[in-house]
């Protein structure tokens, strides 16, 4: 059995009628809208923001939960599916999950507007419903994955990021999501704030786990979908390259700094800065700091009984930081 199988067992009757009614809150009189949101519902990847959200309201409430907990999953993905709609075009991208994108197949203008369709109704299900309180938590989830782009833009431009600013940034653009997930699934069912805060914290350090290991790909010789250096081409300042440029002399620091900014299109070069990284211990720094969160995330869950759920949360954490892709 596949891992995501496995972690979506004692939840797989929730996910699947989860996906009928998320289909159904996308609904509306405009057929040309329901051509492009059902062509969005088609192409769904592993469905980890549901996942989450139902895992951690059946561990927080033993195992019962209602239409509350599928309506914080409906307006997470209609919320999430919207900024990835807006991302396409923001990138210029032209797939997505190896689909077209929506900007690709209905241009730009379309695709704008189908984005913001998407964010109105996430909006109004919880507002109609009085959601309030799942409301705030993905929309300081949104506000938050904005500042962490734009940061990430801003230092990109200068190669300056520190470590420190690095966490910031991965907290912000990726973590931020997994955490607003844990929280809802915690407030959907009545737990109290110390709970919800708690599945928060969970759900950030599982986040900032999933964005390390997928910096270290950049660095693999495994097949992976996508090839090696990827980060290097397009600048990003990831954490084995902020630890090297830390830690080494400031003749091979210059080295760096101009491979990445000026021959970052340069294969030969690229593959020279991933060896270099490779020799100064930026891996296994950055494997370490990996650990370190997925051991954060591991010492929450010891405060809950044992369940099904509590153990695919657990294969979860496994799964984050030992994925193949």
């Amino acid at each position: 059995m596949k891992a995501v199988e496995l972690i979506q067992l004692p939840i797989k009757n929730e996910m699947e009628l989860f996906e009928e009614k998320f289909k159904a809150s996308m609904l509306t009189k405009v057929p040309l809208l329901n051509r492009i949101t059902y062509y969005i519902v088609r192409r769904k990847g592993k469905q980890m923001r549901p996942m989450f959200i139902f895992l951690v309201a059946k561990m927080v409430s033993d195992g019962g939960f209602d239409e509350r907990t599928y309506r914080g999953a409906s307006v997470v993905e209609l919320i999430h599916t919207a900024t990835l709609v807006h991302d396409d075009v923001v990138d210029d991208s032209n797939r997505r999950r190896g689909f077209f994108s929506v900007n690709a197949l209905w241009k730009n203008k379309i695709a704008v507007l189908v984005g913001d369709f998407l964010l109105s109704k996430g909006l109004l299900l919880s507002i109609d419903n009085e959601d309030f309180d799942l409301l705030k938590l993905i929309s300081i989830a949104v506000r938050e994955m904005s500042e962490g782009e734009l940061l990430q833009i801003e230092k990109a431009r200068n190669l300056d990021i520190t470590e420190e600013v690095y966490f910031e940034i991965i907290r912000q653009k990726t973590a931020t999501l997994i955490a607003a997930c844990c929280g809802i699934g915690a407030a959907s069912v009545g737990a109290n704030q110390d709970t919800v805060q708690q599945m928060r914290k969970f759900g950030e350090y599982i986040g900032i786990a999933f964005q390390i290991k997928d910096d270290l790909f950049d660095y693999t010789e495994d097949k992976i979908g996508k090839p090696t250096g990827i980060d290097i081409k397009e600048r990003k300042m990831t954490l084995p390259l902020i630890y090297t440029l830390n830690s080494c002399s400031d003749k091979d620091k210059k080295w760096l700094i101009n491979s990445v900014k000026k021959h970052n299109t340069d294969k030969k070069r690229v593959k020279q800065v991933i060896a270099f990284v490779k020799e100064h211990g930026g891996i296994e720094y950055t494997v370490q700091k990996m650990t370190n969160y997925k051991n954060k995330a591991l010492s929450i869950l010891e405060n809950y009984p044992s369940s099904p759920y509590k153990d695919s949360l657990l294969h979860m954490i496994d799964y984050v930081v030992e994925r193949k892709v």
